[in-house]
């Protein structure tokens, strides 16, 4: 039997806040099977835990943010959901005393890295996948996002930037987890943005934290992060980074291919409340082991150890 993962131990981090640009500390913690994925503002008093549930994605502006029933928020949650859906990992308890998560770099590595040396262990509960059986689509202006059957999770993914920089790097590709690996290929990918549109993002209160330690930056033209890019597709990376943490806000990894085309936060998360409000579309599986399992996450849970020695 597949069995469901949390972390072995609790591990800090300190950063900014993308959009606040306040200094954040943010704790990971063990969580016991069926809990999912629990955001705790300890900031507030008493403690206030929001689920992480597609349903209670309230604002995609530029971050997903989830909004519990009582009206208490967490922002910039996708970078840690994709980390966590690509090593697997089920159930755990995020402390953070902000109302968002710390950006770190702008990609999903620091947080595959936290978790890392938490160490991951399996708990004595059944995972569960979502396994998705007819497709389901969702539309919005020339943008759209559909999910199809397949045995394993792969993504056909296309983004369509009129910018000289973007415009030279490749807009479209094909990913199949099972065969490709999440780390490798698109952990690192940095979130973007355009200088000429930060000054309209702070005059929002949005994006105060931003900056070339946490962003890819483009003016007019050009890369102007000295570095340059990590991948030579790194905005198309970036892009799927966000979709893969958008989709395991549902509380389960997809199993099926998902294609999409200029696809957002909000576009990501309409497809996912789509396929999970369709029950005849989809069904729980499980898995007797590691190996018959369609999608890979890292080599082994044991390699996890070595992974960024």
């Amino acid at each position: 039997m597949l069995k469901q993962r949390t972390i072995k131990t609790a591990v800090t981090e300190t950063g900014i806040g993308l959009h606040k640009g306040r200094k954040v500390r943010m704790t990971l913690r063990p969580a016991p099977a069926d809990t999912g994925i629990v955001f705790r503002r300890v900031d507030l008093t008493p403690h206030v835990d929001i689920q992480a549930n597609a349903k209670d994605v309230a604002d995609t502006t530029l971050c997903t943010c989830i909004t519990n029933a009582q009206g208490h928020s967490i922002h910039t949650v996708e970078h840690l959901a994709s980390a966590l859906s690509g090593l697997g990992i089920d159930n755990i308890i995020v402390e953070v005393d902000s109302h968002e998560l710390p950006i770190l770099d702008g990609s999903a590595s620091p947080f595959i890295f936290l978790l890392q040396s938490a160490g991951v262990q399996e708990l004595d509960k059944p995972k569960k996948f979502i396994k998705v059986n007819r497709t389901i689509r969702v539309e919005e202006d020339d943008k759209w996002a559909e999910f199809r059957p397949f045995n394993g999770f792969k993504v056909d993914f296309a983004i369509d930037f009129n910018h000289p920089a973007i415009s030279r790097t490749r807009q479209h590709c094909v990913l199949d987890f099972s065969k490709d690996s999440y780390i490798d290929e698109v952990s690192r990918a940095r979130t973007f943005g355009f200088m000429r549109d930060l000054e309209m993002m702070n005059g929002m209160n949005l994006a105060l934290g931003g900056s070339m330690d946490n962003a890819v930056a483009l003016d007019e033209f050009r890369v102007l992060n000295p570095e340059g890019l990590r991948y030579q597709d790194e905005f198309l990376k970036h892009k799927i980074l966000d979709a893969v943490g958008d989709l395991f806000l549902g509380g389960h990894n997809l199993i099926g291919e998902l294609v999409a085309y200029k696809t957002g936060h909000g576009l990501n998360n309409k497809l996912l409340n789509a396929i999970l409000s369709q029950t005849d579309a989809w069904e729980y599986v499980e898995f007797e082991s590691e190996a018959s399992m369609p999608i890979k996450y890292i080599e082994s849970v044991a390699s996890l150890g070595t992974r960024f020695a």
